[in-house]
């Protein structure tokens, strides 16, 4: 009856640290932290759409990596249509650690070019990102919508 009651400790045990492992894995992960936008290019030029490829820098605050799978949003400067932003490309964020996103956006120039007088005179814009991320761990990927804003200094002249 002791074995008994001692193999009984030794499951429950074991289940208890699966439940604790298992809660602490799915874990809600924290956001990329945005540090730096680097080596933009303008890759083509054309009446109706261009093509501009950069580099976003981030951070990976979680304790774990992220398999980041596809990126699809919209752009818009000043509540302005800019583009859309896609990315297609599977990438190991690897845990607590910069990482660069490489980027590319199709630029929708009859609306840029229509409003680029309000833009060209300001001292500050607002740059507002909308779409979804697929990403996961382990080959088990989620859709997750997300919002991005911040302000943007820029000068021109």
């Amino acid at each position: 009856m002791k074995k008994f009651n001692s193999s009984i400790k030794k499951s429950a045990q074991l289940y208890v640290l699966f439940l604790i492992f298992l809660v602490a894995s799915c874990a809600k992960p924290k956001e990329f932290e945005y540090r730096d936008t680097r080596n933009i290019k303008l890759n083509s030029l054309g009446f109706n759409q261009s093509t501009l490829s950069f580099e976003l820098v981030y951070f990976n605050p979680n304790n774990f990596g992220i398999d980041l799978k596809t990126v699809d949003s919209e752009v818009f400067i000043d509540s302005l249509y800019l583009g859309k932003f896609q990315l297609d490309t599977l990438m190991h964020i690897p845990k607590m650690s910069e990482f660069t996103l490489p980027s590319t956006i199709q630029l929708d120039m009859r609306n840029l070019m229509k409003n680029a007088a309000k833009l060209m005179f300001k001292k500050e814009v607002l740059i507002h990102a909308k779409g979804t991320v697929k990403a996961g761990k382990s080959g088990f990927y989620k859709t997750v919508p997300f919002t991005y804003q911040t302000k943007q200094s820029i000068s021109l002249f």
